[in-house]
């Protein structure tokens, strides 16, 4: 899924901007697309397949994919829970760097993906995180490890519990 910060993120790299606006103003072959950015044709392939990836191009010829879907998304207005912008739609994005808020983000997943004083095999563990970090910058283990480190869980003979959240 495309969203708003997929967008950013790809299009601050330099050469998949320039990419991108020469398929958008018509071109749609990498030796079309490097002709009219001025890339190297090994970085325009390169641009274009960080840009097929992420959703913003597609097709051969290339072309512009249908941003629209996106655009309706722009409109809305987050929540004011202080969750966004790290957790969208039952995902996680990414997390902050301060410590309190870091570990606000990290209950919500827990109470969301966990039952509390239930015990759960690694694999389980694993595959609930990995759903909540499905198009996210962190990954699933680093989160079961920072979940673990702030006693969110518990682990011990081979099992994972889930901890009650403090009041």
């Amino acid at each position: 899924m495309t969203t708003a910060e997929t967008v950013v993120r790809v299009l601050a790299e330099p050469a998949r901007l320039r990419a991108f606006a020469a398929v958008v103003l018509g071109a749609g072959t990498p030796a079309d697309v490097a002709a009219a950015s001025g890339l190297p044709l090994r970085d325009a392939g390169t641009a274009l397949r960080k840009l097929r990836e992420a959703g913003l191009v597609e097709g051969d010829p290339v072309r512009p994919a249908d941003l629209k879907p996106l655009a309706a998304t722009l409109t809305e207005r987050p929540p004011a829970d202080g969750l966004a912008p790290f957790v969208r739609a039952g995902k996680l994005i990414s997390l902050p760097v301060a410590h309190e808020r870091r570990r606000r983000i990290l209950e919500h997943v827990a109470s969301k993906a966990f039952e509390p004083r239930a015990y759960y095999e690694e694999k389980e563990i694993n595959e609930r995180l990995r759903a909540w970090c499905d198009g996210g910058e962190v990954d699933h283990v680093t989160i079961r490890r920072y979940l673990v480190d702030l006693g969110l869980l518990e682990r011990g003979g081979g099992l994972y519990q889930a901890q009650p959240l403090p009041m």
